[in-house]
């Protein structure tokens, strides 16, 4: 498709002449076909980077910032086009990056350290309020499923809040005090946030939130050295793309801009779904192919003999053009490295040279110098691949600066205090993280109950107690029931049952996903109390399965077997009885019409479920098509709907030859009769009867072929103008010759009404 699109473009491009127009005729054009060539250009661009043609999507895009401006985000394609190459020429991070399954229940999966402002996102996973906070991924670091929130709809989870406080509350105690430290940071009280931070460090290592917020503080106090060797250290222990994209605005700050450049492609090699980083290359990438840069042009007129064999034609080629292939060629050439080739020497004193001279050089040069540098370093990778690096990353500041510190030893916890003077100053270390074990008596079964489902106390029968969750769920507010529980309310009421928040998002969204961390701590550490729960769940799925006892019944209008019934569901009991059918896999509940003495008829019919479709506030629209008839021989209640326990009805089967003979012939008049009628009818009658019942069934050639008789008896019997209670009549005979006599009785009937 993408090479179909571009052979168009070019086309287009050459039927009007102006594919490699010089610069000098671009006055010449009229203001509606600059325009549209423009357009055709980055139209261009885009095929050739959808393509990867690295160096003829630089060429067109070069091409179309001459012609007229481009935005940033237009250069989305070529972003993509040079990640792609990117990951290609070496060994992207993203394939070193460590299993994103969390050490345990109480870590989160985005920052891997305690999870102590618990919120509960719709994938069902469970993530620090302050990593969503950022708003610097929008993907769960589990299942990969868009988690996206406004900043107001961060509900902590009001469950697991209380837990947590209860089990763990020295960490609890620590995680708040992280907040303190950006309160200063959000003020810009940049010293005092470095204090706290190395106060906090001491007895809180392993907390990556404090080295990322000690970072921030050397950033905002412009020590960028400083905060750079943090990140570096951070990333060595726990590679994520949000200490990538920190580290890259760290470079970018201090006029590193192809080092910023190679890490914010780091970043996106780990996620490219990484909004922030993915506009900050598109920046970058727009200022290089800017036709305003004077240092580009200077480097490109020093470097004309590299011109495109493509670009050459009759007129002499235009500086701009110059330009555009020195950027095509050095990019093109830097894609084709050799993965294993080591870094230059003097890394660490390239981070030493003024951000003017880095800038100066990055755009006489080009890309080509970037991405070759770039992918050098990360194939090699020492600040970031080197185990022995890894252990133990010092930081050298200052005295001054740093103040007291702590040393720690690789896998270890023994600690040592430095003095004031040294230039020691505390590390990040790859330790082993503590897990987080929770003893017998730590636990207490209440903490997990429902607040909506109860059941009867197995020795006092009278006596309703609460049950153990059973497939939590969590609201958008942050609290948690079953989720069937919470279906049964959201039917009657579209609010939380607690808070009484409303829930219309959520009831429209249908999305009730099992809240994964409370549903693995009592699988693991309430496996009595669980089983004896899931027992529960068993016989009530099992009760709610048998098609002859207990049968749930849609009392509304008469059905038939295989005529279509779709119905409109809106009351509640009948929301949770569909529901119930779907979700023990029956598919099935019985139809009868009212009756005013027993409730419903003593007939009716099953009606299988084809499919639900379900609207925003809660009602549904259920297809469904008659099955079996049956007889009813007791009835209930159960949660509102009606039961019955029922028996099936089959007809009596001819089995005399002679008799058999007539009833056909007794079928065939029928058929020929009823086909004649309902040509006969008004198209608008014809019309809506085929709308909603489809067309009369064919001849059938064994009328005795199935249980209920051939079809075309209760299509006719759906669609003739009767009164219920005949029709009632016919469908609980459980003889075809009857029932032909009675269709045929009624055909007569109308075919002899005045004006038929």
């Amino acid at each position: 498709m993408a090479s179909m699109s571009l052979r168009r473009l070019e086309y287009a491009l050459e039927e009007r002449g102006m594919f490699f127009i010089p610069s000098e005729t671009e006055g010449d054009w009229d203001k509606d076909g600059q325009v549209d060539h423009h357009q055709l250009v980055i139209f261009k661009a885009e095929a050739l980077a959808s393509e990867n043609r690295l160096k003829e999507a630089v060429d067109m895009y070069a091409m179309a910032f001459r012609y007229g401006p481009v935005r940033p985000d237009q250069l989305s394609g070529l972003v993509g086009c040079v990640l792609h190459n990117f990951k290609k020429s070496e060994e992207s991070p993203a394939k070193s990056q460590p299993n994103s399954t969390r050490d345990c229940e109480f870590d989160c999966p985005s920052c891997h350290g305690f999870i102590a402002e618990p919120v509960t996102v719709a994938c069902g996973h469970t993530h620090c309020r302050r990593c969503l906070q950022q708003s610097t991924f929008s993907k769960c670091k589990l299942c990969n499923e868009d988690i996206r929130r406004k900043p107001g709809d961060l509900r902590l989870n009001v469950i697991l809040c209380a837990l947590l406080d209860k089990w763990f509350p020295e960490d609890v105690k620590r995680t708040k005090c992280v907040g303190d430290v950006e309160n200063l940071l959000k003020s810009k009280h940049y010293d005092k946030a470095v204090a706290l931070t190395s106060q906090l460090l001491e007895s809180d290592s392993e907390n990556m939130w404090l080295w990322r917020s000690f970072a921030e503080a050397h950033r905002g106090l412009k020590q960028y050295h400083q905060a750079l060797e943090i990140w570096e250290s951070c990333l060595i222990t726990n590679p994520f793309p949000e200490g990538y994209f920190q580290k890259a605005k760290v470079l970018q700050e201090m006029g590193l801009v192809d080092e910023s450049l190679q890490v914010f492609l780091q970043c996106l090699a780990f996620d490219e779904n990484f909004h922030q980083a993915k506009r900050e290359v598109e920046l970058i990438l727009h200022e290089m192919l800017s036709p305003d840069s004077d240092n580009v042009k200077v480097g490109l007129r020093e470097t004309t003999h590299h011109t495109s064999s493509h670009l050459r034609g009759k007129i002499l080629p235009s500086e701009d053009q110059l330009r555009d292939q020195h950027l095509s060629e050095t990019w093109t050439e830097s894609i084709h490295i050799d993965p294993k080739t080591p870094e230059k020497p003097g890394r660490s004193e390239s981070l030493e040279r003024s951000g003017l001279c880095r800038a100066q050089s990055l755009r006489i040069h080009g890309m080509g110098g970037v991405v070759e540098e770039g992918l050098k370093r990360v194939s090699s990778a020492p600040q970031l691949g080197d185990p022995d690096k890894g252990a133990l990353l010092k930081r050298k500041l200052s005295g001054s600066e740093a103040g007291p510190g702590l040393a720690y030893s690789h896998s270890s916890k023994y600690k040592k205090q430095v003095g004031t003077t040294s230039n020691a100053t505390p590390v990040v270390t790859e330790e082993i993280k503590p897990h987080r074990t929770l003893s017998k008596d730590m636990l207490d079964p209440n903490d997990f109950e429902c607040s909506l489902c109860m059941s009867h106390h197995a020795q006092q029968p009278f006596f309703l107690m609460s049950r153990l969750f059973y497939q939590p769920v969590t609201t958008p507010c942050g609290h948690t029931f079953c989720k069937n529980c919470l279906e049964r309310c959201l039917d009657h009421n579209p609010q939380c049952p607690l808070c009484k928040e409303s829930l219309k998002e959520y009831l429209a969204f249908r999305k009730y996903t099992v809240t994964q961390v409370l549903d693995d701590i009592i699988k693991q550490h309430l496996r009595k109390e669980h089983s004896e729960r899931l027992r529960l769940h068993i016989e009530e799925t099992k009760e709610l399965s048998d098609l002859t006892k207990n049968v749930p019944v849609f009392v509304c209008t008469m059905a038939y077997p295989t005529v279509p019934c779709p119905l409109h569901v809106f009351e509640p009991r009948y929301r949770l009885m569909i529901r119930r059918c779907m979700e023990t896999g029956t598919r099935q509940f019985g139809m009868c019409i009212n009756d005013p003495q027993k409730g419903f008829v003593d007939y009716g019919c099953m009606l299988q479920i084809r499919s639900v479709h379900f609207l925003p506030d809660g009602r549904s629209v259920v297809d469904t098509i008659g099955g079996k008839r049956f007889r009813v021989l007791s009835r209930g209640m159960k949660d509102g709907y009606c039961i019955a326990n029922i028996e099936y009805l089959e007809d009596t089967k001819v089995n005399n030859e002679e008799d058999l003979k007539k009833l056909q012939v007794l079928h065939d008049q029928v058929y020929d009769q009823a086909r004649k009628w309902f040509q006969n009818l008004e198209n608008r009658f014809r019309n809506q009867i085929l709308q909603h019942f489809g067309p009369m069934p064919e001849r059938e050639a064994d009328i005795q072929a199935t249980v209920n008789g051939p079809a075309c008896c209760w299509w006719l019997l759906a669609v003739l103008p009767v009164d219920p209670r005949y029709q009632l009549s016919v469908l609980s005979m459980t003889t075809l010759k009857e029932r032909l006599l009675k269709i045929q009785h009624i055909l007569t009937y109308l075919q002899n009404l005045p004006g038929q």
